[in-house]
């Protein structure tokens, strides 16, 4: 995220926003040289840091308080600003990697299962979920990786250690699906002959409800199975 902050918006823009999300204020000016090379590997940085860190672009010319306020006198002046404090700051343009170093260091560490979850191998999954057995988003990632090579079994396991969520739940219908159909095949072509038996059938309505997550609800599909689901039921 980039924004331009004036003096008088640099209460709310970077101080108050500074409390959740590191910002780094670059001071800058249009007769500046060295800014007119630093701001854009700023820009190009904190772009990659999908929104984790905020940068702030003060014009000096417009706002000489600001830079007041950082008592700086040459420019390009930049600083990160994490929960309100000057976290840290350089002096002059920097080469791309010097620029990316010091915007990681406003982030919070990365704990130990968090690198292993972000890892996403399954050898990672497994390490992480050792340590942290009820981690969401390292179940939610393994059970893929076991769908996919038509390891459901355990699959459903995982996913069994946590109540279902959001993000588990359409996993978890397509462990099921794939698990009642020996493979998820033609979803559509399931449905149609799950249909006739949903009324009778509690295994096969779990299953015909399961491969409707496994739709989506985005699929055009998915709200005219429902709705033949709904005819056959009542």
């Amino acid at each position: 995220m980039i924004i331009d902050v004036t003096y008088e918006t640099f209460q709310t823009e970077v101080l108050a926003r500074s409390v959740d999300t590191p910002v780094v204020v670059d001071l800058w000016a249009d007769w500046c040289g060295p800014c007119k090379t630093l701001t854009p590997i700023l820009e190009k940085v904190v772009g990659e840091m999908n929104g984790s860190v905020v940068l702030a672009k003060v014009d000096v010319e417009k706002n000489p308080e600001v830079q007041q306020a950082f008592q700086v006198t040459s420019i390009p002046a930049v600083f990160g600003i994490v929960n309100q404090q000057v976290a840290d700051n350089f002096i002059g343009a920097q080469p791309e990697d010097a620029v990316r170093k010091f915007v990681m260091g406003l982030l919070p560490p990365i704990s130990p299962v968090d690198a292993l979850v972000e890892a996403g191998d399954e050898g990672s999954l497994r390490r992480a979920l050792e340590m942290e057995p009820d981690n969401e988003a390292a179940i939610a990632a393994l059970a893929t990786i076991l769908i996919d090579a038509e390891n459901t079994d355990e699959a459903l396991q995982f996913l069994g250690r946590i109540p279902e969520t959001d993000l588990t739940r359409p996993i978890a219908a397509r462990a099921r699906a794939a698990d009642a159909a020996g493979g998820i095949g033609d979803v559509e072509e399931r449905l149609a002959a799950l249909l006739p038996k949903v009324k009778a059938d509690d295994e096969a309505r779990q299953e015909f409800v399961d491969l409707l997550e496994v739709l989506g609800p985005d699929n055009p599909s998915t709200s005219q199975w429902r709705r033949k689901l709904s005819t056959h039921l009542f």
